[in-house]
């Protein structure tokens, strides 16, 4: 999953965010880092998804 997906993913959200939440300690390091960009474990990314949605 690339930082793309992850905006949609989380309802569109801007680029900046995407930066924002992909940089925290607690988000899930990238499986490769690409000329276009990080890609992340889908699994990964949508467990963290489920443990930090807001209710």
């Amino acid at each position: 999953m690339g930082a793309h997906e992850i905006r949609v993913r989380l309802g569109g959200i801007s680029r900046q965010r995407v930066y924002q939440l992909t940089s925290r300690a607690d988000f899930p390091a990238p499986v490769a880092d690409l000329v276009q960009g990080k890609v992340w474990m889908t699994s990964d990314v949508e467990e963290w998804i489920t443990a930090h949605r807001r209710a």
